[in-house]
């Protein structure tokens, strides 16, 4: 049988899980509980008080900086190429 959780174990696991940035599967990894158990607990905790609005909001601000963040690393590593490519042509 497994280990018996806290409530504060649980409701934190969540918090984590909604506020981190981190994929799911991290989340369940790092605290040493499977997928399907950290799923159980985010769906029993999804109308509580457990993620405050603005704790969502800015987790969810954070995942949009990221991705921002992401994608223009990716187009500076396109423009960098199209620079030497470039550079290297012979008029």
């Amino acid at each position: 049988m497994g280990l018996k959780r806290t409530d504060e174990f649980r409701q934190d696991a969540v918090r984590i899980a909604l506020t981190s940035g981190l994929t799911r599967k991290q989340v369940a990894d790092d605290l040493g509980v499977g997928m399907s158990t950290l799923n159980k607990w985010i769906t029993s905790n999804r109308d509580t008080d457990v993620v405050s609005k603005e704790d969502l909001s800015l987790a969810h601000e954070n995942d949009r900086l990221r991705r921002e963040n992401r994608i223009l690393k990716e187009e500076r590593e396109v423009l960098k190429k199209a620079t030497v490519f470039f550079a290297s042509q012979k008029p």
